[in-house]
């Protein structure tokens, strides 16, 4: 469940660890509570003139009691990462304590970390917990390009060798089913990075046979495979027909309009928002990692909080609404 957003914090410090990706150090106004690896924080935030709640992981342990998050900045972002790079050292937020939805569970012979672009920042809490416990891993850092790595010099200072960098505009590209051949039998397997990372994180997983309960994934955004457009999301059991901006949800048009909804996570991970498909004008791009990829291709629901239209519009039931 989304975490209660009733705490202080005062933006200490920012920085740009990439052209990207901000650096912002938080200093809670009352309690520091020490986050465990692969924690979050809810933050309250204004898109457009209407406040919204956004999650971001955690960066490292925070030992000195200031809470770091980094933010990736989103050409297509719906106003959640534009508000958040809007902050300057002394501007006050309304924030969480830690939650954890991504925890990493100690004692394993070995362990196989995997990260894509900004799914660095619950993976690098990982992988300094594991070197601080003595543990056996190796860390997979994907990304197009060398500017955009976040935190690699930072790993590479307190993990070593056990780090490898793959860049796929140098052509690189991570064969996930080989890492995962290399891992004991039994390892555990923690990946965060775009939906295509895992999906294919997932189908090499299934196809290892290895128990499901040893593979532990987040997504950090909905990445999609098709460019977001605005579309008409029709709704006949209510006789509305709503218009859905480039930059904004489907369950964001639906509250907006009066819709009453089922949701938690808005990361298209808990399902709770899915609603069916009647009919579509246009390609569903599902973005949730709630549903498998036969389900996916069925087309009979998708997740209204990440999951969008390529075309003109769609239309959905309500009836369990």
């Amino acid at each position: 469940m989304a975490e209660a957003i009733d705490l202080i914090g005062v933006v200490r410090a920012t920085r740009n660890l990439t052209p990207s990706i901000r650096l912002i150090e938080i200093e809670p106004v009352a309690g520091f509570v020490p986050p465990s690896p692969g924690s979050h924080i809810d933050f309250s935030v204004m898109v457009g003139d209407r406040p919204d709640v956004r999650s971001y992981s955690v960066v490292g342990p925070c030992a000195d009691g200031v809470y770091r998050i980094a933010v990736k900045r989103l050409e297509a972002s719906r106003g959640g990462s534009a508000y958040m790079w809007s902050l300057a050292a002394g501007s006050r937020l309304a924030h969480s304590a830690p939650g954890n939805h991504f925890g990493l569970a100690l004692g394993r012979p070995e362990y196989l970390l995997m990260a894509g672009g900004i799914g660095i920042t619950p993976i690098f809490s990982h992988a300094l917990a594991l070197s601080h416990a003595g543990a056996r891993f190796r860390l997979i850092y994907a990304c197009r390009r060398q500017s955009d790595l976040a935190l690699a010099e930072e790993l590479r200072e307190q993990i070593g060798d056990r780090l490898e960098i793959v860049l796929s505009d140098g052509r690189g590209r991570v064969d996930i089913a080989g890492e995962i051949a290399k891992l004991d039998a039994d390892g555990e397997f923690y990946v965060c990075g775009p939906l295509g990372m895992l999906e294919a994180a997932k189908q090499a997983w299934a196809a290892s046979g290895r128990p499901t309960d040893r593979l532990r994934f987040e997504t950090f955004g909905a990445s999609g495979r098709w460019p977001a457009v605005p579309f008409t999301l029709k709704l006949p059991r209510l006789g509305k027909d709503i218009q859905v901006l480039a930059t904004q949800s489907m369950l964001d048009a639906l509250e907006a309009a009066g819709v009453e909804m089922i949701f938690d996570c808005r990361r298209g991970e808990c399902g709770l928002c899915a609603l069916p498909i009647l009919g579509v004008n246009g390609v569903v791009d599902h973005r949730d990692v709630f549903f498998s990829e036969a389900e996916k291709a069925a087309n009979a629901k998708l997740c209204t909080c990440v999951s969008r239209v390529y075309g003109s519009e769609i239309t959905l039931d309500t009836a369990d609404r």
